[in-house]
C-alpha cells in the first residue's frame, strides 16, 4: 500500500458532534512512512541543487567532509 491508498482507506465517524477520520494503524504508518520519504526527497533535491549550483564542488555547497562528520559519530 502506498501513501494515496492509505489516504483513499480514510473512514469518517461522528462522535458527540465532531466528525473525525478513522484509519488502522497499518494505514497510519505507511502514511508517516510516505511523508519521510517526501521529506527526505526534498531535502536531496534541494541538496543536489546547492551542489549543481557550485559546479559540483562540495565544499563551496557546504557539504562538510565525511571524514569531519565520523569523527563527531564517535
Amino acid at each position: 500500500m502506498n501513501g494515496m491508498d492509505a489516504l483513499q482507506s480514510v473512514q469518517f465517524v461522528t462522535v458527540q458532534g465532531k466528525r473525525l477520520a478513522v484509519l488502522s494503524v497499518e494505514d497510519w504508518e505507511t502514511l508517516i512512512e510516505w511523508l519521510e520519504t517526501l521529506e527526505d526527497t526534498t531535502i536531496a533535491e534541494q541538496a543536489f541543487a546547492q551542489l549543481r549550483a557550485s559546479g559540483g564542488d562540495r565544499a563551496r555547497a557546504g557539504w562538510r567532509p565525511w571524514s569531519d562528520l565520523e569523527q563527531e559519530l564517535e
